[in-house]
């Protein structure tokens, strides 16, 4: 159980970090940054439940004010903004691609997360994000999912790091990865 915990916790601190990496602000008002990297592995890894926590964590953290969200923004206020129907979506995202990843445990680890992360956070959290843009930002639903297009290349290179990343880790230590135990 404490293992399970400290894993919470670490993937958690990891999304918040890789908020840090340096954030590239579209016209539209939603960055495009590395949290998503690790919402995807938090699925990959930890599979659906766990998974879900750590996401679910890093976000009530945010909420709270520790500004950990993009651009260093945290409190209640970011569900005001462009980015809400993300950062509610970041725990669904992990969520389902988890539950993927465990149910998908005949295929090789990277093709199952690779998919896994396409699927649940990819498109379901760009479905999340274009519902925010069209309650906050006022957006109809084709000018919110035509805003989208630009981080879709982005985000398939993070899915295709998390198959990499969730691999790699597989070979070294296997006994880590939840979502296949």
């Amino acid at each position: 159980m404490e293992r399970k915990l400290a894993y919470v916790a670490l993937f958690a601190a990891l999304i918040a970090v890789l908020t840090l990496v340096p954030a590239i602000t579209l016209p539209l008002g939603v960055p495009i940054t590395a949290q998503s990297l690790g919402i995807m592995l938090a699925g990959a890894v930890l599979g659906g439940r766990l998974g879900f926590l750590a996401v679910a964590l890093y976000v009530a953290l945010g909420l709270i004010g520790l500004p950990i969200f993009a651009g260093g923004k945290g409190g209640l206020s970011v569900l005001a903004g462009p980015t809400a129907g993300f950062i509610l979506g970041f725990p669904i995202a992990a969520l389902i691609t988890g539950l993927l990843v465990e149910s998908w445990r005949d295929a090789p680890i990277a093709i199952a997360s690779f998919l896994g992360a396409l699927i649940g956070a990819v498109f379901v959290l760009y479905g999340l994000g274009i519902l925010g843009l069209m309650i906050n930002a006022g957006m109809t639903f084709k000018a919110a999912a035509t805003a989208m297009m630009p981080f879709l290349p982005g985000d398939l290179l993070k899915a295709g790091l998390t198959a990499i990343l969730a691999q790699g880790l597989a070979r070294a230590r296997p006994q880590a990865i939840l979502s296949r135990a």
